[in-house]
C-alpha cells in the first residue's frame, strides 16, 4: 500500500465487547466506511452493539456466529456475501483465556483437555476457517488487510516466564497459519497484507484478572487500543505481510 488504507467494508469477528466492540465503534466513525459486519455468539444481547446499530442504522450488520460450528461459519459468511461486494478489511478478534471455570495453567498439571479444546476453538481453529469461508470476498484488486489479533506471549522467542500452556500455544499456532496464509495469498491474493497484531495489555474481561500488576500506563483502554492498532494497518505495505506486530508498530520475534 503506498497511500493510508482506507476500509469500505469490513467484517470484525468477536465483537460483542472490549477490542472487537472498539473496532466497530472507530470504523463505523469513519466516513468511507460503507459497512462493517459485526460477528457474535448472540449480537442481540451485546447492549454495546445494540447502541451502535440504533446510532449508524444499515451500516452495521450484526451476524450471529459460533465459532465452534462449521455450519454457523459457513452460514456467516454467506450472510455477509448476500450483504457486501467485498471485504477490505477483517479482524479476527475473538480470544478466550479464562472462564467456565477454567483458567490459564501455571504449572504442567493444570493442563487439561477440555481447555486445550476451548482455547484452540476460540484462539486458532475458528479464525482461521473464519478466513476460509471468507475468502471469496478477497477475490477482488483492491488494497485488503487481514489482522489477528495475537498476543506477545505467544511468541516462542519472547517466553521467558512459562505458564498458560493453552492460551500461548493457541496464539503461537495463530500467528503460525498467519504466516503460512500470507505466503499463499502474496500469489492468490497479492492486494492482501495478512498480519498478527499484538493489542498491548487492555482493560477487558479477559485481562480483568490480571492487571493489578500492570502499571497504569501500560493499562490501555480498548478504545485506545483499537486506534493504536488501525494506526498500524493504515501503514502496513506489502512487505509487512506475513509478520507479527505489536501496537505501537514494532515487529515481534516468532
Amino acid at each position: 500500500m503506498t497511500a493510508a488504507f482506507q476500509p469500505r467494508f469490513a467484517f470484525i469477528q468477536g465483537a460483542s465487547r472490549g477490542i472487537g466492540l472498539a473496532f466497530v465503534e472507530n470504523l463505523l466513525a469513519q466516513p468511507q466506511v460503507e459497512c462493517v459486519l459485526a460477528s457474535s455468539r448472540q449480537p442481540a444481547e451485546s447492549s454495546g452493539l445494540q447502541a451502535l446499530r440504533q446510532q449508524y442504522g444499515d451500516r452495521l450488520q450484526l451476524i450471529p456466529l459460533n465459532l465452534a460450528d462449521d455450519q454457523a461459519i459457513a452460514a456467516a459468511a454467506e450472510k455477509a456475501a448476500a450483504i457486501v461486494p467485498r471485504l477490505d478489511l477483517l479482524v479476527n478478534a475473538s480470544g478466550f483465556l479464562h472462564g467456565n471455570g477454567l483458567a490459564p495453567e501455571k504449572r504442567l498439571a493444570q493442563v487439561s483437555r477440555e481447555l486445550l479444546l476451548q482455547t484452540f476453538t476460540t484462539n486458532t481453529f475458528g479464525p482461521i476457517l473464519m478466513v476460509q469461508a471468507l475468502e471469496p470476498l478477497f477475490k477482488h484488486k483492491e488494497p485488503a488487510v487481514l489482522a489477528n489479533i495475537s498476543a506477545r506471549v505467544g511468541s516462542i522467542g519472547d517466553n521467558q516466564l512459562g505458564g498458560w500452556y493453552s492460551y500461548r500455544a493457541s496464539k503461537s499456532a495463530l500467528n503460525m497459519l498467519t504466516r503460512t496464509l500470507a505466503l499463499e495469498w502474496q500469489r492468490r491474493h497479492p492486494n492482501a497484507i495478512v498480519v498478527a497484531l499484538h493489542p498491548g495489555t487492555t482493560a477487558t474481561d479477559l485481562s480483568a484478572p490480571f492487571q493489578a500488576n500492570v502499571p497504569p500506563e501500560k493499562l490501555f483502554s480498548p478504545d485506545r487500543t483499537v486506534r493504536q492498532l488501525l494506526a498500524v494497518i493504515s501503514g502496513l505495505t506489502a512487505a509487512d505481510s506475513g509478520q507479527f506486530f505489536a501496537w505501537d508498530g514494532s515487529p515481534i520475534p516468532w
